[in-house]
Parts: structure tokens; sequence; C-alpha cells
């Protein structure tokens, strides 16, 4: 599982982005290590005409760095067009904790959890459900970010192998997840970009904002339960 967020902890500047992410995509590491980063590195050489180039949606929205040259309308067009298509034809499952921020302090106070810490707990229970079905255990993968913000996941990560979840034991956690692994963000690592590209269309629709062609793309890959339902089971939402 590769993980990526969107938005800021409640105790940074935020603006009027009031919601936090934190989205996995579960794939398997076959599907991740040849299909996703050979199509992403065909993409972006198409379009950008380097494999290196790092898919980051803040920068493509934007319209910075390498991304600028998506200022022209045409190339614009055609490279979303591309990349959903991408993202459509991949492999994979999502599972997504978001918390309204306001409304998750208000509730528990003091007594919150940092969000990144609650949403962590929550995708570490959905993908030990979803590594049951599997043979072999899994590996989560987090993209580094400050040094203070790593210390704190590698927290949270440990409190989780100790004490496990509400719903998962200690044990289970131990057997069902090999390692948290860190990578850097210039790695170009192809399941953390695709993990990236994941976050942005679950924040705009729980804010309210016109969902896009991504975010339709992004609800037909959560993961399920057997009535085919993703609440609860692909996008937890707090409170």
């Amino acid at each position: 599982m590769f993980l990526d967020e969107s938005g800021v902890h409640w105790n940074e500047p935020g603006g009027d982005y009031s919601v936090f992410v934190l989205g996995g995509v579960i794939t398997t590491v076959d599907h991740a290590k040849t299909t996703v980063e050979s199509e992403l590195a065909e993409l972006k050489l198409e379009h950008f005409g380097d494999a290196g180039v790092i898919l980051h949606t803040a920068e493509i929205i934007r319209n910075r760095g390498p991304f600028e040259v998506l200022k022209d309308e045409r190339r614009r067009a055609d490279f979303f067009a591309d990349l959903n298509a991408l993202m459509r034809r991949l492999d994979y499952k999502v599972v997504a904790c978001a918390i309204r921020k306001d409304r998750y302090a208000q509730r528990y106070g003091a007594a919150a959890l940092d969000p990144y810490e609650c949403c962590l707990g929550v995708l570490v229970e959905r993908f030990c459900y979803e590594v049951g079905v599997w043979r072999d255990p899994g590996w989560i993968v987090a993209e580094c970010r400050r040094p203070d913000l790593d210390r704190q996941l590698l927290a949270a990560w440990e409190e989780l192998r100790v004490a496990g979840t509400a719903f998962v034991g200690a044990a289970e956690v131990g057997a069902k997840v090999q390692q948290l692994l860190y990578r850097w963000k210039t790695e170009n690592i192809g399941g953390l970009q695709l993990a990236d590209l994941v976050v942005s269309p679950i924040g705009r629709h729980i804010l309210g904002k016109p969902d896009r062609e991504d975010w339709t793309i992004v609800e037909s890959k959560f993961r399920r339960g057997v009535d085919g339902d993703y609440a609860g089971r692909g996008l937890v939402i707090l409170p």
C-alpha cells in the first residue's frame, strides 16, 4: 500500500481547506514495479519528454516546474485525457480516511488524535483486511516529509505494531504488514505518485467542490464490501 495525504494537520496554516485526507493505493508488488512504473514513465516521456518528472498534483494544477507546458490548453487537455485513462486502466484498490478537522476537533477536543495518526490506524485496518485474502504479508510505503512529521509517523506506526487498533490486534498487524518503508519523492516511485493523484479528488469531493473525471475514477477503485458498498470499507469519513 502506497500512502499520500491531502491537506495539512490542524495545527498548521490550512486556509480554507478544512479536510485532511490520507489515502492508500493497494496493488501487488509485481504490478507496482512493472506496469505502474512503466506506464507512468511512458506518459511522462510523451507529454514532458522526461520519465524522471515527478507527478505532483499541486504542481500540475498550478502549471509549475515541468508542468508549465500545460498552460497550453490543448496540451493540458491531452495530458489529462491520457492520465485519466491510465488511472482507470491500472489495477489497484483505493482506501482512504478523511477527517473534517473542525468537526473532529469540536467533538474530541484535547483528546483528539493528530489527523494523520487517526487516519493511519483506519488505513492499516483496511489494509490488514485486504491482505487477509492474500497468502503473503504486504508492505506500506509512505513518502518522507519533514523530519518532525516523519518521526511522528514512525511513533504512530510503532504504537500500531505494539497495541494494534480498535479492531485489529497487534499480532494481526505484525502478521499482515511486513514493514513500513519511507521513500523520498525524488526516488520517482510510481505507486507514491499514483497515491498523490488519488487523494486530491477525494478531498475536493468531501468539501463539496464540483467533481471531475478523476473522482469518478477513484470512486470506481475504492475497496468495497460484498454488497458493493465502499462506505466504511474503502472510504471512511470522520466524524
